[in-house]
This record gives C-alpha cells, structure tokens and sequence, in this order.
C-alpha cells in the first residue's frame, strides 16, 4: 500500500478506508433506501448522527 507507515504489509485485523468502504457504502445505500420507501428517512438519518456522535462520545 502506499504511503503506508507499515513495512511488512497492515495488520491483521485492522479495519482501512477501501475495507470499512466496501462494508459501509452498501449497508448504508440499502438503509438510505429502505428509509425512503416507507417515508422514514428523515427518522433513520437521526437516528445515524445519534449513533456517531455517541461513538464519537464513547471514543474521547
């Protein structure tokens, strides 16, 4: 990778933008869209910003 500050590789287990990406993108399209169908999507998108400021919160 890089501009990566690991020689050997990254390791194991650690979570990188293109991983959290490929995980992130697709649940979110699918909420985002599910949330517009059944006229709830203003409720789901609270709901997000809740949950990151929480984590947010909890990671200080």
């Amino acid at each position: 990778m890089p501009g990566s500050p690991y020689f050997d590789g990254t390791p194991k287990g650690l979570l990188t933008w293109p991983k959290l990406l490929k995980i992130g993108l697709p649940m979110m399209s699918i909420v985002i869209l599910i949330g517009w169908r059944y006229d709830i999507l203003i409720e789901i998108l609270l709901c997000i910003s809740i949950a990151l400021m929480f984590v947010s919160v909890l990671r200080k």
